[in-house]
Parts: structure tokens; sequence; C-alpha cells
């Protein structure tokens, strides 16, 4: 999913710079290679979000509710 949306803003960055190629508008700093880094720092700020989720959802120690599993997990002996 991450890779998919990462495509996408990547194809559309292209589409906007061949656009503004078309009409003669041109940016020192909007270059393919520009492009292709953004693109890289969105797959990676994706993934790191991913991540933080994951981290956050599997810590018992973050909310009241993941706390509360914890206890009943190790009630019945299963952590």
């Amino acid at each position: 999913m991450k890779k998919d949306i990462a495509t996408l803003i990547g194809g559309f960055l292209t589409a906007l710079f061949f656009f503004f190629g078309t009409i003669g508008i041109s940016f020192e700093w909007f270059t393919q290679d520009s492009i292709n880094a953004f693109v890289v720092l969105i797959s990676a700020a994706i993934a790191l979000g991913i991540n933080l989720y994951a981290v956050y959802k599997n810590t018992y120690a973050l909310t009241k509710k993941a706390k509360l599993q914890k206890e009943v997990l190790e009630r019945h002996n299963l952590k």
C-alpha cells in the first residue's frame, strides 16, 4: 500500500514537471532528481508512520485499555 501511494505521488509530480515544461515554466529545484528524492521521503514517512502505529498498538504501557489487557493476559498466564 505504501509503495502504491508513493508511486501515485511520484507519477503526479512527474506529470506536473512535464506540464510545467510544456507551458514554459521551469524551477531550478523542480527536477526529476528532486521528484525521486521526494518519493523516497514520502515512502520513508509512510513506513515510519506505520511502524509508530504498530509500536503504539503493541506496547502495553501506553493506554488504559492496553494495561487492562496486559493484566488479563498475566492473570491467565498467557504473557
